[in-house]
This record gives structure tokens, C-alpha cells and sequence, in this order.
């Protein structure tokens, strides 16, 4: 139960330190991204490019909570679920914001990518202990 509690407040917590980066690699590689983003003014592939860093934070954010977790498969049920609590209030203050695609897209992928990313730990993990 402990390892699995970790495992969620891991997880949690690599979400963000996972966007942060991966908007931080944004901001470098989209010219006026900064700008649009002090604006949300963004366009179609800087939604694109933040969806994308939301997918991978979401990944790495199941696979560490996995790691740390162990077989507790429900740990990752339980981060998946406290992401999805946790961005549906954001998404709805921000709603005007966006186009509703976006939203939608975000909201409705967060949790089967965080358990992705669960089972790809669990995939490796099985891989590596059957290799001889």
C-alpha cells in the first residue's frame, strides 16, 4: 500500500516535471510560441505540439507510477483518475480558451495514457525478468 501511494505521488508529480520540459523544447523549437502562449493566442500545431507534451508527460507519468508501484495495478487506476479530477476543473476555466477539439482530445486521452504507460512498464518488466 505504501509503494503504491508513492508510486501515485511520483507519478503525479513527473506529470508536471515531464510538461515542464517538454514546454520548455516547445517554446525552443516554435518561433512565437512564448508570445502566444501569454496570449493563449495558439495556433494548430502549437495545439498539436502541447497535446503531444501532454501524451508524453501522461506516459512517463504511468510508466514511473508503475515502476514504483510494483504489481499494485490499481495505483495507476488511482493517478489516472486524480489527473482526470485534477485537469477537468483547468480545462473548464480555460474552455473559451481553446477550440473544444482540444479539450476533449486532452481530457479524453489523459487516463488511457497514463495506463499506457502502465502496462508498457509492465511490458518491459516481464520482458526483461522471461530474457535469459
Amino acid at each position: 500500500m505504501i509503494k503504491a501511494s508513492i508510486g501515485v505521488i511520483v507519478g503525479f508529480l513527473l506529470w508536471f516535471a515531464a510538461a515542464t520540459l517538454g514546454n520548455l523544447l516547445v517554446r525552443a523549437l516554435i518561433p512565437n510560441y512564448h508570445a502566444a502562449e501569454a496570449l493563449m493566442a495558439f495556433t494548430l500545431p502549437m495545439l498539436l505540439a502541447r497535446l503531444a507534451v501532454g501524451a508524453f508527460s501522461s506516459v512517463v507519468a504511468g510508466f514511473a507510477c508503475s515502476a514504483i508501484a510494483g504489481p499494485a495495478r490499481k495505483a495507476v487506476y488511482v493517478l489516472a483518475l486524480i489527473m482526470v479530477v485534477f485537469f477537468l476543473p483547468v480545462h473548464y476555466r480555460l474552455l473559451a480558451k481553446f477550440p473544444l477539439w482540444y479539450h476533449l482530445v486532452f481530457l479524453g486521452t489523459l487516463a488511457p495514457l497514463i495506463m499506457a504507460g502502465g502496462a508498457l512498464r509492465g511490458r518491459l518488466s516481464t520482458k526483461v525478468i522471461a530474457a535469459p
